[in-house]
């Protein structure tokens, strides 16, 4: 029994693989597979402050037969936390119990940094069989230039360990096992567009694509209520095994509520109705009726105002008072007004003052002489020229 799907390993291009039987072996070769360029822009949207804040909680399922007997439990954990200096999440997955009186189980604890790159992942697996139990452990760390996997597989009394190193640029869109629990949460709070193509870990430390995809919605019945739950479904296309699928359906706000591996009698399901999360939501605005405002009838406003008043009068005397040549000015300027009395106000108080600008040019001293004369054409007639001329 698998709480989740089968450890992750790297495809063996450029590795060493070491083993306490067999020694070491040549690397393999095979096509290294790439994740799609909407999966990496799907990751590239991530916006951790506001994807990733309802996402923190607990789940907590049984495993039942197909027949509906209760094998084991179920739980997986996210909270915040930081790894070597770094703020990620702790995500912790478990599983055990029985199945034809066979213990067995599975564990994840894995750090994921908030761009989903997985910084180390530990996941153990075990099947305690009388006579051959199977013991596997996978360690997945970054570094970094690499990813470094490390596997010991303990079956019976053979022990077979190998060590392989993926460079960072093969890796680009890689979920594991515990980043793929935090990813399915993701999709509900921020949607799953269409299918994505990420890659992933097979059961046999293979590189290989793992696709997502949005299931139908549908209903199921938690403690005698039915609510509606969205499904996701994951797909690992294993390049030497046949394909491994699971879907799992959840609840509006991100609790787990089924998951199945498709093919297997054994199934997880939520029993209770989780405790919903809460989310801080603005609340409604208010809304005021408008109503006429007659400040004068207030008793409050009207001191307010009467107050203000006061004020300003005091300020405008004290500032006349430091400034005496003010009221002279003004009083000059009515009295030219009244004066003249022009019909354009406006302008001749444009004209008025503008003498006292330091921007306006000086006027010239020969306005009088420099008017046009009403003669013209006596610039240029030769018998006024002789009348200048001096007489002897």
């Amino acid at each position: 029994m698998s709480a989740v799907s089968g450890p992750g390993s790297v495809s063996q291009i450029g590795s060493t693989v070491t083993s306490d039987a067999a020694g070491t072996q040549p690397p393999a070769t095979a096509d290294v597979p790439k994740a799609s360029q909407a999966a990496l822009d799907y990751l590239e949207s991530i916006v951790p402050e506001e994807d990733f804040k309802y996402v923190m909680f607990d789940d907590n399922l049984v495993t039942v037969s197909d027949t509906g007997k209760e094998l084991g439990e179920f739980s997986v954990t996210v909270e915040p936390t930081k790894f070597k200096g770094q703020e990620c999440f702790l995500i912790h997955a478990n599983s055990h119990g029985a199945i034809d009186g066979v213990p067995c189980g599975t564990s994840i604890v894995c750090h994921v940094a908030k761009n989903m790159d997985t910084l180390e992942q530990h996941h153990h697996e075990y099947v305690k069989l009388e006579n051959c139990p199977l013991d596997r452990k996978t360690i997945i760390v970054r570094q970094s230039d690499s990813y470094v996997i490390n596997r010991v597989i303990t079956q019976g009394e053979d022990i077979q360990r190998t060590s392989r190193n993926v460079p960072l640029e093969t890796m680009k869109g890689f979920i594991s096992e515990g980043s793929n629990l935090l990813l399915h949460r993701l999709f509900i709070e921020k949607s799953l567009p269409d299918e994505l193509e990420f890659i992933s870990f097979d059961s046999e430390t293979n590189l290989c694509p793992a696709f997502y995809k949005s299931l139908e919605e549908r209903t199921q019945t938690l403690e005698g209520v039915e609510v509606r739950v969205y499904g996701i479904e994951r797909t690992i296309n294993s390049t030497v095994d046949l394909p491994t699928t699971w879907q799992s359906y959840f609840i509006n706000d991100g609790h787990l509520t089924n998951r199945v591996q498709v093919g297997s009698p054994v199934t997880m399901k939520l029993l209770r109705i989780p405790t919903m999360i809460e989310r801080d939501e603005e609340p409604p605005k208010p809304e005021f009726e408008k109503k006429p405002l007659n400040w004068e009838e207030d008793m409050e406003m009207y001191s307010k105002f009467l107050d203000r008043k006061e004020q300003f009068k005091g300020d405008h005397t004290v500032y006349m008072r430091h400034h005496p040549e003010l009221k002279a000015l003004l009083a000059d300027f009515l009295q030219f007004l009244l004066l003249r009395k022009p019909q354009d106000v406006i302008a001749f108080a444009a004209e008025y003052f503008a003498a006292f600008s330091a921007t306006m040019p000086a006027p010239t001293p020969y306005l009088t002489s420099a008017v046009p004369t009403p003669f013209p054409h006596s610039r240029t007639n030769t018998q006024i020229d002789s009348l200048r001329a001096p007489t002897r």
